[in-house]
């Protein structure tokens, strides 16, 4: 579930050559592994079109059609932009002829059930050739199954920035994803997205977090834990104009498990919310105590910034929380900039939407989707933090350089207060997890996971942000 760049894949090609394994065993691996996912996506009958490009992206749909012919399947194989280049390609090529098959010259008034989009790679740039975007429009036009191989042509491999492309119903990666998977546009070209193997080691940077990532780091407690072995967590949020931001995130804290929650705000938000989560205290005024340095009991986490109005006063709590060696979680109010120290051992989370981000690196939210890997990365190292940028396909970057991108959670999240309920639900997992890349991690994953699982049986449109601490129960039970 490894993601990576074009850079990624031409080094794993070279060391691959390096070690023995020619791009021809590549191809050829590449292409079998194509063809036993093919197989799954359509039936004996259909009549299938592999378009090859010059390249090795071609070179792997020559190796494809060749196994299909092979096995019985009704395939025609055609080069639109021309004969293959590459030289592994072209000894496909050739082993293809050897084997008894013939490539189609014309295709165009033949009717296809399915079409193997083999034009362009990861190598491919912008802007595209006249005669390439004849051909996705024609390929756009059809009424076929699409399945594209590695990326949708005319999707780039490390941006979002996709003026023309293939519209694929499946998408088959080779070795790992391209980062355009999780970007945009690009993302709404490839349909559902698979994986193949080619036979080499998967490792990366960065990967996409799965339920088996969450099951392998979900923490185990012994049966004499207590509620300090959840730690205590203190949470700066809500105003008397936004008395239900901190509510919100309370419960998610609660319901994730934290340990005791102390909340600091004011005492008409205290008193408008402290009949629905009993379970916490309180310390008053927590904003302007922690401008002054004053904190409750000994912390195992701070989060702050839900329903808060930045300024001046905001920035003096912030600056003082952040001379404590907690785990710090800051969100909404409290994401401005600033200069955050380098040498704390305990990690500061940043939680923005695109909106937020975008004041963050002064750069257009249409920068930031195209980009949303790179972006957060640069800024996580940069600045010492882990960036946990919200949205389809939330990225997050960690100051080594490492990240995950979260396949869960659909636009039943796009409401008011579902940013508060994870700030809760992250701040929670950093108070009792030993791995904290780990606890932002599936905080993230289990949050998307409670849209996913609302919206099986109710409106997409119906979920509200306080449905999340309700539904986070449920969700959790399924790792414990």
């Amino acid at each position: 579930m490894f993601v990576y760049t074009e850079e990624d894949i031409r080094n794993i090609d070279n060391l691959a050559e390096k070690n023995g394994l020619s791009s021809i065993v590549l191809m050829e691996n590449a292409g079998r592994s194509l063809f036993q996912k093919l197989v799954s996506h359509v039936k004996k009958d259909d009549r299938i079109l592999i378009l090859s490009g010059k390249g090795n992206n071609g070179g792997d749909g020559i190796v494809l059609a060749r196994y299909l012919k092979q096995n019985g399947y009704h395939a025609d194989l055609s080069f639109p932009l021309g004969a293959p280049k590459s030289e592994a390609a072209k000894h496909h090529f050739a082993f293809y002829k050897n084997s008894g098959f013939l490539e189609t010259a014309e295709y165009e008034q033949n009717h296809y059930q399915v079409i193997v989009d083999a034009l362009l790679g990861v190598g491919a740039r912008h802007p595209l050739r006249d005669d390439v975007k004849n051909i996705i429009e024609w390929i756009n036009g059809q009424n076929a199954f699409v399945v594209s191989v590695d990326v949708p042509s005319g999707v780039l491999s490390d941006s979002g920035e996709a003026p023309i492309a293939v519209k694929a119903d499946v998408t088959i990666s080779i070795h790992g994803y391209k980062r355009s998977a999780f970007l945009l546009p690009s993302s709404s070209f490839y349909g559902k997205k698979e994986v193949v193997s080619i036979g080499l080691k998967e490792e990366g940077k960065w990967k996409v977090w799965t339920e088996i990532d969450v099951k392998q780091t979900w923490p185990n407690h012994p049966s004499f834990s207590h509620k300090g072995t959840f730690g205590t967590g203190y949470l700066i949020a809500g105003s008397d104009e936004m008395p239900g931001s901190v509510l919100l995130a309370a419960k998610g804290a609660m319901r994730a498990g934290i340990g005791k929650l102390v909340i600091g705000t004011t005492p008409f938000v205290a008193g408008a919310i402290a009949g629905q989560i009993p379970e916490a205290t309180y310390f008053f005024e927590g904003l302007i105590k922690a401008g002054d340095g004053e904190f409750p009991e000994k912390l195992s986490v701070c989060a702050i910034g839900p329903g808060i109005v930045p300024g001046e006063e905001t920035e003096k709590a912030i600056q003082s929380i952040l001379q404590n060696d907690w785990p710090v979680v800051l969100d909404a109010g409290a994401l401005q900039k600033r200069t955050y120290p380098k040498n704390r051992q305990h990690p500061i989370v940043l939680t923005p939407h695109p909106g937020e981000f975008s004041r963050l690196i002064d750069q257009p939210i249409s920068y930031i989707q195209k980009n949303r890997i790179e972006a957060a990365s640069k800024f996580a190292v940069e600045e010492n933090v882990i960036v946990v940028l919200k949205g389809q396909y939330t990225v997050i970057a960690f100051p080594d350089g490492t990240g995950m991108i979260n396949p869960t959670g659909n636009i039943a999240l796009g409401k008011g207060g579902s940013g508060d309920a994870l700030t809760g639900i992250i701040a929670a997992f950093l108070s009792y997890y030993e791995n904290k890349k780990a606890a932002v991690a599936n905080a993230v994953y289990l949050h998307g996971l409670c849209a996913d699982l609302f919206v099986k049986t109710k409106g997409v449109r119906s979920m509200l942000a306080g449905d999340i601490p309700d539904i986070l129960p449920e969700v959790m039970k399924r790792f414990e």
